[in-house]
């Protein structure tokens, strides 16, 4: 039975977190801010440490991150109860982060056919739980897919004269939003698989914009797999102040 289920592929997590966050602002990336009292990475990193599917934690980080104190200090938290990796692999563009973090787990020695959820570090609201139903929607089948949410605004696409030579915004259209999802992450898909299809993505200089569309670009269509409003992107100060309102919240 042990042999077995030691053949079964297993999860791991890839965190990207080499960006600048500029739109944030700050002296710091916005992933290592302090957020509710923590680095806003830490919050992602505990949820994934309390997943009993996952196997292994792979950050991502710019070269010139790599000594920083503050991931010392989380590789030291009391919460870090599975391997934690931090990799010099950051890139210049997400995917290229990505892809050079897939390629270094794989030098290491992690199966090509294990599964890989890569997540944004800005989104501090993501739970075991909805990681543990990604997991389980995900792992029966072929395609991989990812944690979304069905689009409830309506949307307004925008008249592309209007918004030249500094005149007002204006509407063009109404677009309807029946079968809109709004992407989140974690994204989950095959390891090798979704190396050769970022490298692919970024060899033809493709427009992709998460790990979902490199797939799609490669003839993949992935499960939509429902996730919550709460696992938004950190992105402008005002998604700064919800959160850390969310965080602080839930703490007390």
């Amino acid at each position: 039975m042990s042999s077995t289920n030691s053949k079964l592929p297993k999860c791991h997590v890839l965190l990207p977190t080499a960006g600048a966050g500029l739109r944030l602002g700050g002296e710091l990336p916005k992933q290592f801010q302090q957020l509710a009292g923590r680095p806003m990475l830490a919050y992602a990193l505990e949820a994934f440490m309390q997943s009993p599917r996952i196997n292994s934690v792979w950050v991502a980080v710019s070269h010139s991150f790599i000594d920083n104190l503050i991931l010392s200090k989380l590789a030291a938290s009391p919460n870090c109860n599975k391997p934690l990796h931090f990799l010099p692999t950051g890139g210049p563009t997400r995917q290229e982060t990505v892809k050079n973090t897939l390629a270094a787990m794989l030098t290491a020695g992690v199966s090509e056919n294990d599964w890989v959820l890569v997540h944004d570090a800005a989104r501090p609201g993501i739970t075991p739980k909805l990681i543990g139903q990604l997991i389980e929607a995900v792992e029966s089948s072929d395609s991989g897919g990812l944690l979304a949410i069905p689009v409830a605004d309506t949307l307004k696409h925008s008249d592309f004269n209007s918004a030249i030579a500094g005149n007002p915004t204006r509407v063009d259209k109404t677009i309807s939003r029946d079968h809109l999802w709004q992407a989140q992450t974690p994204q989950m898909f095959c390891l090798k698989q979704l190396h050769d299809a970022l490298e692919l993505a970024i060899l033809g200089d493709a427009d992709v914009t998460d790990e979902a569309s490199a797939m799609e670009l490669a003839g993949t269509k992935p499960l939509l797999v429902q996730g919550s409003i709460r696992n938004f992107k950190v992105t402008h100060p005002a998604d700064w102040e919800l959160m850390q309102s969310l965080l602080m919240a839930a703490r007390n």
